[in-house]
């Protein structure tokens, strides 16, 4: 079996290991523009990425042998899916590799924001001891409202069954609801929810999707928590809400303003007026888009990638 696999982004070891144990033929390429891997792909079967570059109609026309991509990662945003369908070439990713890391990051962001945790560890090293100030609030007795029930919903809902909390979910899928949460309408939920937690992927339906419009529609002051893709938020939308006291806190691990790659923030030099709101704010967390970048689940994300690619062969 002479399947060649290219490498363009680095992961963990244990898939090349593992890959090549299997008898694929792996090559590694961590450089090079874009223009210059589109002129080697034909020579592939198969190609690893993570998120470096597009994978766009131009992309997929030159690579006339590829039989799947395979993404370390949860989403597929930078593939374009449908013309690789089209073309026959499989598509892999791996959403069970980071759904625990992400869960585990999503409550934590929630504990913190209703403790004060990152306030007061900053007061404290400030030379500032203020209990009142730093009341907080307790997550048992709330509604918890997450949009989007596949895997990373589904495992942060399987979190909260430690807490007296009653855990709604919304998702454009019918019949996902489960033990850890009752499946509503997005009436139902913006209607009863106090704390909001986004699981969805980066589409044309949820881009900028949380706006003024969407903000408004909710009953009661929310906490709001992204985990998922920054563009799903307007920031200025958010920031306005937050002014108002609409939205009492929010938890971010993904902006609006990063580049498609995550590597790096911002799209230019500007600081958007609004992002150097959430930077002053004392109610907001930011995160550099880690939710589901652990050590556990660096393994995890490999793993599963080597055993979906593995399974391809043994079906063909």
């Amino acid at each position: 079996m002479d399947i060649k696999i290219l490498h363009i982004d680095s992961n963990h070891p244990l898939l090349w290991e593992q890959l090549q144990q299997a008898g694929f033929i792996n090559h590694e390429d961590f450089t090079s523009s874009k223009a210059e891997i589109e002129a080697k792909i034909q020579d592939y079967q198969g190609i690893v990425i993570r998120s470096r570059f597009k994978i766009d109609k131009t992309f997929l026309d030159k690579a006339t042998n590829l039989q799947f991509i395979a993404r370390v990662g949860a989403g597929l945003e930078s593939i374009d899916c449908d013309y690789a369908i089209s073309k026959n070439i499989q598509l892999i990713a791996a959403p069970e590799g980071n759904r625990n890391a992400v869960a585990e990051h999503t409550l934590g962001m929630i504990l913190s924001l209703f403790n004060n945790l990152n306030k007061a560890d900053n007061e404290i090293k400030s030379g500032h001891w203020n209990r009142e100030s730093n009341r907080g609030h307790e997550l048992d007795g709330k509604t918890v409202g997450i949009i989007g029930y596949g895997n990373m919903g589904k495992s942060f809902a399987k979190k909260l069954r430690g807490f007296e909390v009653e855990v709604l979910c919304y998702d454009i899928l019918e019949n996902v609801g489960d033990e850890n949460a009752r499946q509503v309408s997005l009436e139902e939920l913006q209607q009863k929810t106090n704390v909001l937690s986004l699981h969805i992927p980066w589409t044309p339906e949820t881009d900028k999707m949380v706006n003024t419009d969407f903000i408004n529609a909710f009953a009661k002051p929310f906490w709001i928590i992204n985990t998922s893709r920054g563009k799903n938020i307007v920031t200025a939308d958010l920031v306005q809400a937050m002014k108002i006291g609409k939205i009492l806190g929010a938890g971010l691990d993904v902006l609006e303003y990063e580049k498609l790659s995550f590597e790096t923030l911002f799209q230019d030099k500007d600081t958007p007026e609004a992002f150097q709101y959430l930077l002053n704010a004392k109610n907001v967390i930011l995160t550099p888009h880690i939710a589901g970048w652990t050590f556990e689940s660096h393994e995890r994300l490999a793993q599963v990638i080597v055993d979906k690619i593995k399974k391809i062969y043994s079906l063909r």
